[in-house]
């Protein structure tokens, strides 16, 4: 297992879904250099608390409460009350993959060197990824602008020994499973629980996972298209390098070869007459997991300058002895990215949906038996994938309908202080179920084309030379997918596929 070293060195967005995903194991640099750097953050906020009364969430209170002052001699208690009356976080719980990723992406955020924090709090965040004490945060309760606040106060509770986590598959009081791992419960600084809570974190760990499951998913619907082209005998002159160099979009020509390769040297299968152009769900696949592609090239510089940067407020720079008041916390990017993401997904699933009603329909499948049904009796008794396409289509629904903009919902808050929001943690929950229904759209046509492919086959219509290129996806399915015979439930093959895909786990052409 490879260790990413949080330090003055940037992380990408797959170090964050390593670590996430258990993977890789964190290591906190602790080169000299590094933690003179990061200590003298610390030191110059504790010349500015003896120099200066008006320094906001260290000697003032928080939000529209910025011009009430706080004692000096108070100051170590204020980090602690603003953890407490911002544990009001309601709903399910991030799961234990997502909330790795929200640890590892504050710190990374932390040690920008730029927050006011000490090396006692970035070895504590360390700590939890080390140990795997992952805090029980709700998923609901944050706007997305003064930072991911709510979920992020379930961080400071659980280095702090407060609220539960969840340690070793047990849930427990954080101070119990500090003391297991022999960690002590860390006494905060002025401004280290904002530090942590005032930043983007939340949403920005979601859309490194988001990110990794829509790239794997687009690579996954070019798979299924090649499969499906070859069930339905299509074209593949329609992938053809030469066409797509003439409208070089990289994310569609990557698209275009990945189709490409799947179909291999299959130019058509049997021997009935091809039409000239097939249905734009085979014909312009390249073209709509194109956007998704291309999308992602742009998304990722947007995603990891958010998690290297400093976006918390206010930031410090002890070599110009400055303390910069601003809106760094403000989600408006990774809103941005995620309100897109989840548009570009839902449009494959949207794909994969009508890919499987060509495939169950015998008007269009060419000489497919209705509903992809493999029995031999008579068709009216056995409905084969009928259900699974209806079930398909409420899928592509439902991710269609999630696909509107949560950014364009600003809700003026706190006393009108917070009066323009972001909502990209709402953004980038909607993308992770935009992710789930199109996940389960292709675990639909997984299996259909599966089915399809070995229909024909079975007639004689297809050798082994004709799946070569999609061979490990189909023999893969194959081991989860029994031949469908005579009508049986299929949902536990659906959702062990579902769970294949989530874990990218299947062969791609």
């Amino acid at each position: 297992m490879r260790s990413i070293v949080f330090g003055p060195k940037a992380l990408r967005i797959e170090d964050i879904v390593e670590l996430a995903r258990r993977e890789a194991e964190p290591k906190l640099c602790e080169d000299r250099e590094f933690v003179q750097m990061i200590e003298s953050g610390a030191r110059f906020l504790d010349e500015m608390i003896a120099e200066k009364d008006d320094i906001y969430g260290v000697t003032t209170g928080y939000g529209d409460s910025c011009d009430k002052k706080v004692p000096r001699d108070r100051c170590y208690e204020l980090p602690i009350n603003l953890s407490r009356f911002h544990g009001c976080g309601l709903g399910d719980f991030f799961s234990p993959e997502q909330t790795r990723a929200i640890i590892a992406v504050r710190l990374a955020s932390l040690c920008a060197g730029h927050s006011g924090v000490s090396f006692g709090l970035l070895r504590a965040l360390a700590g939890l990824l080390e140990h795997d004490i992952l805090p029980l945060i709700p998923q609901e309760g944050s706007v997305g602008a003064s930072g991911d606040l709510t979920p992020l106060s379930y961080i400071v509770a659980a280095i702090i020994g407060e609220r539960e986590v969840l340690y070793r598959g047990e849930r427990m009081g954080a101070a119990s499973a500090l003391a297991a791992a022999g960690m002590a419960p860390l006494r905060l600084r002025p401004k280290e629980a904002l530090a942590i809570m005032n930043g983007t974190a939340a949403m920005t760990g979601i859309a490194c996972l988001a990110y990794a499951r829509a790239d794997y998913l687009g690579e996954l619907a070019c798979s299924l298209t090649a499969m499906a082209s070859i069930a339905l005998k299509g074209n593949a002159y329609h992938f053809d390098a030469r066409l797509f160099s003439l409208k070089p979009h990289p994310g569609q020509t990557r698209a275009a070869d990945s189709v490409r390769r799947g179909i291999g040297g299959c130019s058509a299968v049997g021997t009935v007459p091809k039409r000239i152009q097939d249905a734009y769900s085979i014909r312009c696949a390249p073209h709509v997991v194109g956007v998704l592609f291309d999308a992602l090239s742009f998304f990722r510089g947007t995603i990891e300058i958010e998690m290297n940067s400093a976006n918390d407020n206010p930031v410090v720079d002890p070599e110009t002895r400055s303390i910069m008041h601003g809106g760094h916390f403000y989600g408006g990017h990774i809103a941005f990215v995620m309100d897109s993401l989840k548009n570009a997904v839902a449009n494959v699933a949207d794909l994969m949906d009508r890919q499987l009603a060509l495939l169950v329909d015998e008007k269009f499948n060419r000489g497919l038996p209705p509903n992809l049904s493999g029995s031999k009796d008579v068709y009216a008794l056995s409905h084969g994938f009928k259900a699974v396409q209806i079930g398909a289509s409420a899928w592509t629904a439902e991710a269609l309908k999630a696909t509107m903009p949560a950014s364009v919902f600003s809700r003026s808050t706190e006393c009108h202080n917070q009066d323009k929001v972001s909502m990209g943690t709402i953004a980038a929950r909607d993308c992770v179920r935009v992710l789930e229904l199109t996940e389960q759209v292709a675990a639909a046509l997984l299996l259909a084309g599966t089915q399809a492919l070995r229909l024909r086959a079975e007639a004689g219509e297809a050798s082994p030379a004709d799946f070569a290129g999609v061979k490990a996806l189909l023999d893969e399915a194959s081991e989860l997918f029994a031949p469908l015979r005579e009508d049986r439930p299929l949902e536990a093959e659906l959702r062990a596929t579902v769970d294949r895909i989530e874990r990218r786990g299947w062969s791609l052409a």
